[in-house]
């Protein structure tokens, strides 16, 4: 398109492995690689992408099986997913990256640095799972096996008559983070409306959550991550992921950094996108990227975990 900004952040797809993969991409510098949660996109990210792109390349992909990407029947688990992003960033010729990742995109994080240490220089988690069990009852209770019945029943025409009508009055109400969740949140939900989207969803779902709660742990792996920047960045009234994960997750991972938004439900990226972006620019310019070193990883995998 003439006169359009070449550093836009746009949305584009690539087919890898035969199916469709969209991405957001733009900007010009150091990479930073942004991974959404469960039954969202990158559309998440909006509020903070283009800001991000006058410093940084920004890439920002919908995972398979949601958003604008391809729902096929596949592997929907957090090492699969890791291996997606790994393909994606080989055909955009991309070797190493800052991986900022969200709610199961934070677990994807996670898995990304064990998997692929020579790629990931940084990690910021951002209410991000793995940390222990609890989890919103809903989520626990969609992960059941009765979810394929009762979900095409939540989201038919007269349940989403009921969700419009929430829709259009949450606005009205007193702004909190409940509030300001439960409209995005419902929003997604009826994107399930769709067979394709139902299916990955609880694919992807009950690969980290069953009736009990969360069933993926970072901690029994996480001490692999000393030596690597992690920020962590969760909502003081997160309900989906409690906010008490957090110092647990701060305590497993040598060196992390905890960064607490007090008014911020599960998503602090959209209820204050100006202190998520200027906290992103300080820790890329207070740290350095992590190097990988095969002989240490090495080391340290022998020495097992800490006690």
């Amino acid at each position: 398109m003439p006169g359009a900004d070449p550093l836009a952040v746009t949305l584009r797809f690539k087919d890898i492995h035969g199916h469709r993969r969209a991405y957001r991409m733009g900007g010009s510098g150091p990479v930073l690689l942004f991974i959404h949660g469960i039954s969202d996109s990158s559309e998440t990210w909006r509020d903070v992408l283009p800001d991000l792109a006058e410093r940084y390349t920004v890439i920002a992909p919908d995972l398979l099986g949601h958003g604008d990407s391809d729902k096929p029947r596949a592997d929907y688990a957090a090492a699969a997913y890791a291996c997606g992003m790994r393909d994606l960033l080989a055909v955009l010729d991309i070797d190493k990256v800052t991986v900022v990742g969200h709610s199961l995109g934070a677990g994807v994080a996670m898995q990304f640095a064990y998997q692929f240490p020579e790629r990931c220089e940084r990690l910021v988690l951002v209410s991000g799972g793995g940390a222990g069990r609890a989890v919103h009852p809903l989520l626990r209770l969609a992960a059941g096996p009765w979810a394929e019945a009762v979900i095409p029943l939540a989201v038919s025409r007269p349940v989403n008559a009921i969700a419009d009508g929430l829709l259009a009055v949450l606005p009205r109400l007193p702004v909190s983070s409940h509030t300001t969740d439960l409209t995005y949140v419902l929003q997604r939900y009826r994107l399930l409306r769709e067979r394709r989207a139902r299916a990955a969803f609880l694919r992807t779902l009950r690969a980290v959550v069953d009736h009990r709660g969360q069933v993926v742990t970072m901690l029994d792996r996480s001490y692999l991550a000393v030596g690597m920047p992690t920020l962590l960045i969760w909502g003081a009234r997160d309900r989906i992921v409690p906010a008490a994960h957090a110092e647990v997750a701060q305590a497993a991972l040598p060196g992390s950094r905890l960064e607490m938004f007090p008014d911020s439900g599960h998503f602090p990226h959209h209820d204050d996108p100006a202190r998520f972006v200027k906290l992103i620019d300080e820790f890329l310019e207070g740290t350095d990227p992590a190097e990988y070193d095969p002989a240490r990883w090495r080391d340290i995998l022998r020495g097992g975990r800490p006690d």
